[in-house]
């Protein structure tokens, strides 16, 4: 699904020198690149604070303990998604709401996110999923209607802008709160290992979120309050640095792997290639395709036979997922998410792929579809 080995070879002078100047100094907690990385980030995102941490589930977690809610309080959030936005808050003793999707883009349906607002809400975590933004003008005026918190969870996304319906152009991850992202090597900005960061404008929060990542402590030893030990380490941010500087390069071949996707397989009628919206840019952390005849399992093992590997993102909906039965949902509940689950299917995109690739994936799949039919 991606090639993380040829990404390196491309750039490995920088990367090893950035690693090497890491090695001789030592400083491998807190060293110099992190505050670095830090900056850069937030003046490429056009935000004022960004605060690293360990990894994209510290993130969000961080950013629901900056918010100070109370066990009890309700969390929406989609039910087509990864567990991490919903594993924080069943962790912190909140109850997630889970809401169904726009079948099209993937995300939060904000005419749904309204029927599910009821006085214990106290947040909604949209997740800008696959690489692209969710319908966030909707969003924030519901929360601002009803004094809600925003977490974006754009761990899928960085680097991806969202459009106002005025036609205002800011990052995904600014727009909220808190934003939160995640460094996994196989994210739109990767590192080589685990990292994730916080990013937000509000001086209060961000100083908290320092705290909360460092133990809860501004000066060591001397805690404020319970917070935890998620720190990005220096090797790590040494290499975000560089892949920071290629990202806008990066996000320009996805896109342009998708745009051959498009050309070649976006008139059969077997399929819906991906929805790209008209508020926002999407930066293809994915290239999900919808099954709308056939049996999609049938057709990843043809591609599996053929040499092409695909994954399925996501094949359990959470509200069926076994650790979320005690709150109560049913099959049926959301069924758009539910149909989703069995009819998606990512294939291979990242910066190192061939025409010659992406033609035999084409070709292979167009076959394989018109055999189902």
């Amino acid at each position: 699904m991606v090639d993380l080995c040829s990404h390196y070879r491309r750039f490995k002078p920088e990367i090893d020198l950035a690693v090497n100047e890491v090695m001789e100094a030592a400083a491998f907690i807190n060293g110099q690149a992190v505050g670095q990385f830090a900056g850069e980030l937030a003046d490429y995102l056009q935000t004022p604070h960004v605060i690293p941490c360990a990894n994209g589930t510290d993130a969000l977690q961080a950013a629901l303990m900056a918010l100070d809610l109370k066990p009890g309080d309700e969390v929406i959030t989609p039910g087509f998604s990864f567990i991490s936005s919903v594993e924080v808050i069943v962790l912190l003793g909140l109850k997630p709401v889970l809401t169904d999707i726009n079948p099209y883009t993937f995300n939060l349906d904000p005419d749904l996110v309204r029927q599910t607002i009821t006085p214990f809400t106290k947040a909604i975590i949209p997740v800008h999923l696959f690489g692209q933004p969710a319908d966030m003008d909707p969003i924030l005026d519901l929360a601002a209607a009803h004094n809600l918190q925003v977490i974006e969870d754009n761990a899928q996304s960085l680097g991806s802008c969202h459009i106002s319906h005025d036609n205002i152009r800011r990052r995904t991850g600014t727009l909220g709160a808190i934003g939160t992202t995640s460094f996994f090597p196989t994210k739109p900005l990767a590192c080589y290992g685990d990292g994730g960061a916080l990013m937000t404008a509000d001086p209060g929060l961000a100083e908290k979120i320092r705290m909360i990542v460092n133990h809860g402590s501004r000066i060591k030893y001397h805690n404020e309050l319970i917070g935890m030990n998620s720190r990005l380490d220096t090797l790590q941010a040494a290499i975000l640095r560089i892949n920071l500087r290629h990202l806008d390069e990066a996000i320009e071949r996805r896109q342009q792997v998708a745009d051959y996707y498009d050309r070649h397989l976006g008139g059969h009628p077997a399929i819906r290639i991906p929805t790209r919206s008209i508020y926002g840019t999407h930066v293809f952390h994915q290239y999900t395709i919808t099954i709308l005849e056939g049996n999609r399992d049938r057709i990843r093992s043809g591609l599996q036979e053929a040499g092409i590997p695909s994954m399925v993102y996501y094949p359990v909906p959470l509200s069926l997922q076994k650790p979320l039965a005690i709150f109560g949902y049913r099959e049926g509940d959301l069924p758009i998410t539910e149909d989703l689950c069995r009819r998606v299917l990512s294939l291979p995109i990242h910066t190192e792929m061939t025409e010659d690739q992406l033609d035999h994936i084409c070709r292979t799949l167009l076959t394989l579809l018109d055999h189902e039919a």
